[in-house]
């Protein structure tokens, strides 16, 4: 990671950005902005059921969006996009008795300098992540839990389902009468180019059944599909909405977020961006993002974002903000994500939508927890 220098993902203006949508004579829905919008394969789509938690539907038949053949297919939520454009279903699909094989590893700690040694050496028995190439690029993320203090990531292993990664992390600062209180828990993922990364599953270890005083212990366990309800935290985003109704106006402003983890395997602090992404239905139309705030985990934006948006098609109107490490080096990584509107996921987010529709020309403000992308 780079520091000390300018880094944006791309060149920003300090004026508001105003994206118009527009029924036309037929009372079809257009998008009045320059260009065309393309979806991205990271973010091709909203996913959820047809019926939302406040009641409302989701959006009419694709025919009817005013969305060009550009957005490409639409994802069910238990598939993923292959660099070959074929699509698998993914190990979070709840599809019965999937082998998603084993990670062997080691733990070990050095007294003289109080140190958690991990080693992460091998896994075995993959699935097949990738249709095309008929095999996965895997690593594997490893974080100590419930501090969340640390967390390292293991180099990408190419075509493989037997990766052998031989790496060793070493944690400080950890007495060995904290141990029986944590858990090592690993995330194993197979890289996409095109796409987010695909997670194969998870490990989770407690070191109480675990005794290292002696010398290195040496594990093997089975990995299972990932447990959603025990995802780390993902931080905050505080976000404001106001409607005015005789301007058919939207302004959104991303005003800060806190307590974002790091993503860095270094450990230092991230640079985080807020990408807003505003979805009629389930199909995107229009996309922006803030400037990058450089080496902090509690970022201050204060960017605001305007939109033409009909009364009417409030209901099927979405708003997903993701929070995301920018990162010079590598591929950039979403922290985490909130959506409000018709396909918003959590109490909170249903409450803040409602409340900006019932109380127009007011500027509403709220603290959301991201969920994980």
């Amino acid at each position: 990671m780079l520091k000390g220098i300018s880094i944006y993902p791309e060149t920003l203006s300090n004026k508001k950005k105003i994206i118009r949508i527009r029924r036309d004579k037929n009372g079809t829905v257009k998008e009045t902005g320059r260009g065309n919008l393309l979806v991205d394969a990271a973010e091709a789509g909203l996913v959820g059921s047809e019926k939302t938690p406040n009641g409302m539907n989701a959006a009419p038949c694709i025919d009817q969006l005013p969305i060009k053949v550009d957005y490409g297919d639409e994802l069910s939520p238990d598939q993923s996009i292959t660099p070959g454009g074929s699509k698998i279903s993914s190990p979070s699909s709840p599809e019965e008795d999937v082998l998603l094989g084993t990670l062997t590893f080691s733990v070990d700690y050095n007294f003289p300098k109080k140190a958690l040694v991990v080693t992460i050496q091998e896994a075995h028995g993959l699935p097949v992540m990738d249709e095309h190439t008929q095999g996965s690029d895997p690593y594997i993320k490893m974080t100590i839990l419930p501090d969340k203090r640390h967390r390292v990531k293991t180099r990408v292993l190419r075509k493989t389902l037997d990766p052998v990664f031989d790496e060793t992390f070493t944690f400080y600062g950890i007495p060995y009468s904290q141990l029986q209180d944590l858990v090592l828990h690993f995330l194993v993922l197979s890289f996409d180019r095109f796409s987010r990364d695909d997670v194969i599953g998870e490990v989770m270890v407690p070191l109480a059944g675990v005794d290292p005083s002696t010398g290195k212990v040496q594990l093997t366990r089975e990995i299972i599909k990932r447990n959603i309800q025990k995802c780390i935290s993902r931080g905050e985003l505080q976000v404001s909405l106001s409607y005015q109704p005789v301007a058919q106006r939207m302004t959104v402003v991303v005003l800060k977020a806190r307590h974002l983890p790091k993503m860095d395997i270094t450990g230092l602090s991230g640079n985080p961006y807020v990408k807003v992404n505003v979805y009629y239905g389930r199909k995107r139309i229009a996309k922006k993002k803030t400037h990058v705030k450089k080496c902090t985990l509690n970022p201050i934006f204060n960017e605001s974002f305007i939109y033409d948006i009909p009364v009417d098609l409030l209901p099927d109107i979405s708003i997903e903000f993701l929070v995301i490490d920018f990162d010079r080096t590598t591929k950039n990584e979403v922290v985490g994500r909130l959506i409000l509107g018709a396909h918003s996921i959590t109490t909170g987010g249903v409450e803040h939508w409602r409340e900006v529709c019932e109380n127009p020309r007011k500027q509403i403000a709220k603290w959301h927890s991201l969920s994980e992308y």
